[in-house]
């Protein structure tokens, strides 16, 4: 079969920043968006899709770079598919955030907006996740058929990233800027472990193989937990390997493992073996410690996460006799962190066992001012609720990446707090929901937070105040 042969533009001008971390070019009138590109790279570039009013292409051969050009810090960089920024300097990173949150914000949302505030950088611009998951493949990501052809069995195992847009495909990763160690000395010691030991890699296409994923968790205080996820139980070998990493790693508060029969990777309906330590790790931030289990959700950059809440708590502007709800509140670290400053504080999760670990952390910082419910946010604010719980003075949102439900949003603006500080990691969506919120509520702070270097991932919070 005849191979297609891709239009190729040449000498193309990488303008700016797309809102998706691509970069984009305008030609012949038509937007055209590159992934790996930087502003002022000229580049000749294959076009790969092409609708009426736009194209998507990848770098064929770059002409001239970017005078901002740098060379990425990582061996994997344009095959996996994470931080693709590396290329551009991180004050650049910076400035193309703050103006992706501003555009948004007006075009989206059809805001008017005070002076956004200057995005807060972060300090550490690698190793800076405090969560990373592994997927064992046993036909990893390799650059052309021929040099598969040439590897044995044994050598197309891998433990990595899947690649972009490819779901059985993973790129075996030797080193990862992203986590500190001893994740990649964890990672690469039980591949080298299972592949001596005659243990199976993961078959994504066949759902056969023992090895699943592989995810690390670790703490700012040096807490380490462990979760090797496995496809059936094999007792002998899950003994092997677990008794291996704990002699090899004594320093690991956690270890872990879980049977996963499912043909997705997810755990969080499946039990938790707790084989060595504890059964969770913690956290600390400004004296508070959180309780991190298996399935808890804890924001990733640990250091960002302290300056993200130190700007919800100094938008609240607390005096100390509000009634404060905290919707979306996962395992209750920001309703915990503003607590004392409040009289009550009320926090509000769909996912059960997430409540339960707010209660724990409310149990553990001897805080008596907090109280939290597990359910549809939309069905558990009712006129009942309010009765027992008190009427809002503040609201502080904490979504996941797909928004506020409009029905949530439709009871808050009916409970009429006098703010609201929202807090997102998609400032489209965030921009969107505060749309519906107009007629009532107007912006008067903007403050982007920088949890994700090198990716165009970010946090922004908002305030609003009844009019």
């Amino acid at each position: 079969m005849k191979k297609k042969v891709r239009e190729i533009l040449e000498g193309v001008v990488i303008e700016s920043v797309a809102a998706e971390g691509r970069s984009i070019a305008k030609v012949n009138g038509k937007v055209l968006f590159v992934p790996f590109a930087i502003p002022g790279d000229i580049a000749d570039i294959e076009i790969h899709r092409k609708k009426s009013g736009w194209m998507e292409g990848v770098i064929k051969k770059i002409i001239t770079p970017s005078p901002d050009r740098i060379e990425p810090f990582c061996s994997h960089y344009g095959v996996c598919g994470g931080c693709k920024w590396q290329p551009l300097p991180y004050p650049l990173q910076l400035k193309y955030k703050q103006q992706q949150v501003e555009d948004q914000l007006k075009r989206i949302g059809g805001l008017s907006l005070p002076d956004v505030l200057p995005i807060m950088g972060s300090e550490n611009t690698i190793e800076y996740r405090n969560k990373l998951e592994f997927t064992f493949s046993n036909k990893r990501w390799v650059n052309s058929l021929s040099e598969a052809e040439n590897l044995s069995e044994i050598e197309r195992y891998g433990v990595g990233f899947h690649i972009a847009g490819m779901f059985d495909k993973v790129l075996d990763i030797t080193k990862c800027y992203l986590q500190k160690e001893p994740s990649n000395d964890l990672r690469n010691y039980i591949k080298d472990f299972a592949i001596d030991n005659n243990y199976s890699f993961f078959d994504l296409r066949e759902q056969k193989g023992l090895l699943r994923t592989l995810i690390i968790r670790t703490s700012s205080i040096g807490e380490v937990m462990v979760i090797q996820v496995f496809s059936h139980y094999d007792k002998d070998k899950i003994n092997r390997l677990m008794s291996s990493i704990i002699s090899t790693f004594p320093q690991i508060t956690s270890l872990n493992y879980v049977i996963n029969e499912k043909r997705n990777d997810t755990i969080s309906d499946l039990e938790v073996v707790n084989y060595h330590g504890r059964d969770c790790i913690f956290e600390e931030m400004e004296g508070l410690r959180f309780r991190i289990g298996p399935k808890s959700f804890y924001q990733t950059n640990s250091q960002q996460a302290y300056r993200l809440y130190s700007v919800v708590r100094e938008f609240a502007s607390l005096t100390g006799n509000e009634i404060l709800y905290d919707l979306y509140t996962g395992t209750g670290t920001i309703a915990l962190f503003l607590a004392s400053q409040v009289s009550k504080v009320v926090g509000v999760e769909y996912v059960p066992e997430a409540i339960e670990d707010a209660k724990i952390n409310a149990s553990l910082n001897n805080i008596s001012n907090s109280v939290f419910y597990a359910g549809d946010m939309k069905d558990v604010i009712s006129d009942s609720f309010i009765e027992i719980n008190g009427k809002p003075d503040v609201i502080v949102l904490d979504p996941p990446r797909a928004g506020v439900h409009p029905d949530v949003i439709n009871v808050i603006v009916k409970v009429r707090p006098s703010k609201i500080i929202y807090v997102s990691c998609n400032p489209a969506t965030q921009a969107r929901d505060i749309s519906f919120m107009k007629d009532s509520y107007t912006v008067k702070k903007v403050q982007p937070v920088d949890m994700f270097p090198h990716t165009h991932h970010l946090e922004n919070v908002v305030l609003l105040e009844l009019i």
